[in-house]
Formats: C-alpha cells, sequence, structure tokens
C-alpha cells in the first residue's frame, strides 16, 4: 500500500509541475498512434513549422525574380517654398541687378512619373536561380520532416519500452512478494531460517525501488515524446500503436536504389548542384551586354505669396511703353518732314490685366506647366573590367564541382550506412530470437528453483540467483525487441520513408 501511494505521489508531482507551463496547448487524443503522433508533430513541431515558413519565404523570391522582368514605375511630388529678399540668379548676378528687388515669397510644387526597365544576365537567368534554390529549400524540409517523424518514432518506441520496463518490474515484485510468502511458510515449519525471510523482504524492496524508477523513466520518456509532437504534456496518453518482431527480408540494392532518389539528403544536394549550374550561368552572363530603357512625364508650378509685386511689375512695363510712345510721338513731331503720331491712348494697365495676372498666379499646387516627355534607350557593352569577371565565373564552377564532389561522397556514405543499417536489423533480429530462448530456460530455471527449495534441497540464496536470472532475462529480452525496432527506425530514416505499415 506505501508503494502504490509512493508511485501516485510521483506522477500527481509531475503532472502538477508540467501543467503548470502547458496551458493553452493542444491536447492530444487519450488514444494516440504511431501514424496520428506523426501528423501532430507535423503540425505543431516549432523546429519543423519554422524550416517550412522557408518555402514561403523562397516562394516570393521566385515571384520576384520574374517581376524584375516588368519595368519599374514610380511618381514623385514636391512643395517648395522660398522666402523673399535678394535673390542670387547666375553666378555673380542678382536679381536687384536685373531691376527685380524685393522679390516676394514664391511657392512651387512638382510631380514627376517615370518607367525603368533594365535586362542582363543576371535579370535573365534569376528566376531559374530562384526556382532552383526554392526546390533546394523544399527539399530540406523534406530533410527536416523525415528526422522529425525518426525522433517521434524513437521517442514512442521509448514510451514503450519503458512501459514494459514498469511491467516487468511489477511482475519481478509480484515474485519477490511470492518469494517472500514462501520463506516464512518455510519459517513456520522449520525448514528456513529467519535469515532467509530477511533476504527476501531486501528482494521485495529493491523491487518496490524498481518500480519507482520505472515509473519516472516511464513519465520522462511521456514527456520527451509530447514535446516533440508539440502538443501539452501534462496530459496520460495511451499509445496504441504495437511493434512486432519480423524477420528481415529487405534486399540491401533496392533499398540503396530507392534511397538514391529518395533521400532528403541527396535530394536537397541535386537541387543544390542545380542551383550551383545556375550560378555559373550567371556569372558568364556578366560577358552580355545590358540594356535599359527609361521613359518620364513631369511638371512643375510656381506661385508668388503676393500677386501686388507682378502687378506693380506689369504697371511699370505699361508705364514704361506709355513713356516711350510719347518720346517717340515728340520726335516725329520735330522732323521736318512730321511722321504722324501713335496713339499713345491705347497704352493703359487695365483691370482686365490684373485680374489676369491674378489669375495666372494661382498655380500651386496643381496647375502644372506640362514638360515635354523624355524617353532614353542605352546599350552598354562590357569590354575589359580586369579579371573579376573570370575570377567570380571560376568561383561558381568550383562550388558547382564541391557541390557534386558532396554528393557523391554522401551517395557513398548512404551505401556504407545502408550496408550497416540491415546488418544491424539483422544481428538485432538474431538477438532477439536468442534472447526468446533465454526466457524460456530462466522461466524454467525459475520455476525448478521454487520447486527445490520448497522440499529443502537449495538454500535461498539459489533462489533469490534464479530470481534475478529471470529478470535479467526479461529485461534483456525487451532490450533486444526495441534494440531491433530502433535499428528498423535508423534505417527508415536512411532511405526516408517508413518500412512498417502504421
Amino acid at each position: 500500500m506505501v508503494r502504490r501511494s509512493t508511485a501516485l505521489a510521483v506522477t500527481l508531482l509531475f503532472c502538477g509541475i508540467v501543467g503548470a507551463g502547458a496551458v493553452g496547448a493542444q491536447a492530444v487524443p487519450s488514444s494516440l498512434s504511431l501514424s496520428e503522433a506523426r501528423e501532430l508533430a507535423r503540425q505543431n513541431n516549432p523546429g519543423y513549422l519554422a524550416a517550412r515558413n522557408d518555402i514561403d519565404l523562397a516562394d516570393w523570391e521566385v515571384r520576384s525574380a520574374y517581376g524584375a522582368w516588368i519595368p519599374s514605375a514610380s511618381v514623385s511630388g514636391n512643395l517648395g517654398w522660398q522666402g523673399q529678399g535678394e535673390q542670387v540668379l547666375a553666378g555673380p548676378l542678382s536679381a536687384s541687378q536685373f531691376g527685380l528687388s524685393n522679390l516676394p515669397d514664391y511657392y512651387s510644387s512638382s510631380y514627376f512619373a517615370g518607367l525603368n526597365w533594365s535586362l542582363n544576365g543576371q535579370t535573365l537567368f534569376a528566376p531559374s536561380q530562384a526556382k532552383a534554390s526554392r526546390d533546394a529549400t523544399e527539399a530540406r524540409v523534406t530533410e527536416s520532416q523525415v528526422a522529425m517523424e525518426a525522433e517521434v518514432t524513437r521517442l514512442y518506441l521509448d514510451v514503450l519500452r519503458q512501459r514494459e520496463g514498469l511491467t516487468l518490474a511489477e511482475q519481478q515484485l509480484e515474485r519477490a512478494e511470492f518469494n517472500l510468502r514462501l520463506a516464512q511458510a518455510q519459517a513456520d515449519v522449520g525448514t528456513a531460517t529467519l535469515l532467509d525471510v530477511r533476504q527476501a523482504e531486501v528482494q521485495v524492496g529493491r523491487s518496490e525501488v524498481a518500480i519507482l524508477v520505472a515509473e519516472n523513466a516511464r513519465m520522462t520518456a511521456r514527456l520527451r515524446l509530447l514535446e516533440q509532437i508539440g502538443v501539452d504534456p501534462a496530459q496520460e496518453v495511451d499509445l496504441s500503436t504495437t511493434f512486432e518482431l519480423q524477420e528481415p527480408a529487405f534486399d540491401g540494392e533496392a533499398l540503396f536504389d530507392e534511397a538514391l532518389q529518395i533521400n532528403p539528403s541527396l535530394v536537397a544536394l541535386r537541387e543544390s548542384r542545380e542551383a550551383s549550374a545556375v550560378d555559373v550561368k550567371i556569372a558568364r552572363s556578366a560577358y552580355f551586354p545590358s540594356l535599359s530603357l527609361s521613359a518620364g512625364i513631369s511638371g512643375f508650378a510656381r506661385e508668388a505669396s503676393d500677386p501686388s509685386f507682378l502687378i506693380a511689375q506689369a504697371e511699370a512695363g505699361v508705364e514704361s511703353r506709355l513713356q516711350q510712345c510719347l518720346t517717340t510721338n515728340e520726335l516725329f513731331s520735330r522732323l521736318a518732314d512730321p511722321l504722324p503720331a501713335q496713339d499713345c491712348s491705347q497704352i493703359a494697365f487695365s483691370d482686365q490685366q490684373r485680374q489676369a495676372i491674378i489669375s495666372q498666379n494661382n498655380q500651386v499646387p496643381f496647375n502644372f506647366t506640362q514638360s515635354p516627355p523624355s524617353a532614353t534607350l542605352s546599350l552598354s557593352i562590357p569590354v575589359f573590367q580586369g579579371l573579376s569577371r573570370q575570377r567570380n565565373v571560376e568561383a561558381a564552377r568550383v562550388q558547382e564541382q564541391d557541390v557534386r564532389l558532396e554528393l557523391r561522397a554522401q551517395e557513398i556514405a548512404l551505401r556504407a550506412s545502408l550496408a550497416a543499417g540491415l546488418g544491424q536489423v539483422r544481428t538485432a533480429y538474431a538477438a532477439a530470437e536468442i534472447e526468446e530462448r533465454n526466457v524460456a530456460l530462466a522461466d524454467e530455471q525459475l520455476r525448478l528453483a521454487r520447486e527445490r527449495y520448497q522440499i529443502g534441497d537449495i538454500p535461498f540464496v539459489d533462489l533469490v540467483e534464479a530470481e534475478t536470472v529471470k529478470a535479467e532475462a526479461d529485461r534483456d529480452l525487451v532490450a533486444a525487441g526495441y534494440a531491433y525496432q530502433d535499428a528498423i527506425t535508423t534505417l527508415e530514416a536512411a532511405i526516408g520513408r517508413p518500412l512498417r505499415d502504421r
């Protein structure tokens, strides 16, 4: 009763600690299969989701590369102000030297709308480079997914392993309690000593400790699994998938040929090789001519803050023309043969002219004066730029060759990994079969030891030794079985797909 209460207290403590930090996390089904665990990890694992976000950015890189083929458009406008006072017109000349003094404040506005388009080798090959980079990104995300699912499988197996370890610990406790009752019965009839009883009690205590350790290991494994899945780790789940020990019948060459096609690392390297090949083309395109086109329209407006200055200028101009007309008439009248006088009465500053000046001054901000449109087409042919272009070509070519060599090295390593993995699977299967026989022999040995102890043929220490052999055989069988499953999981990760139908 004390043992059960202690185990329950440990469980509640773990749930309380984890539950305090798991508020708002996604729940999982009470019965969780391996395929469901993998699917939940694809939906919730933060590391995998962060890697998958790179695909969205890669898609926009492709769109941006194609967008570079489209002319860019820009529209701009500005407003300006110039205070009154002396203004410098050009070089050392000022406005007062032209009779323009005490100029008023001026406001100005302008706009510009233009199109720009250019085409060169880098722009031409940019979409191919972006698509190759996107394919490489997708392959790396797939690689991350395979690694994540393999880790989920390992943790799933570990939970099952620890659960079986707990079951074995409970069975060992039951056997220890049976041995204790057996020793007490033998002591009651005088065929066993008090020392045998005390040894049996020690075995019971050790078995209780083993249960506490096994329960802690089971809860820790469960927490690690739910953490990897990315869901609420405070809840209990029942793992429903079972794993059987099956004789491996894999064809090594067939698996290698399949892995060459679907192994995520190899696929990512192949896509990186394609991107490197495009990089070589882009480096060589530095020798290509480049074409650019630009066109634009613009307008401007200028307005005096006080039109009185403009009116005064216009009145002064009219007065000057009137004085010139009068002077000319006087000269004509003094000639020996006088010329007919001009009609100076027509020269006068009218209210209509005043209103026209005021209206024409009202320009800012949108009464623009249109400037002539402009367009420019240019072709640039690079002739000599030192050796930098060829250096960039060689650097890109070397990078491509390095990726090819890395791909070849990965293929060789993959063959070695598959061969080692298949050997490990076969070895683990053979070891598990041997451990099954060992368990059967240990069962028989324990049964015989109990019978001989009951008749007083052997001491209690021999019974304890038989119990120890049985416990070790059970643990070794569980370890061998899950070593086989772990080896299958490693082989799945190397190939890039599951080998067990779940």
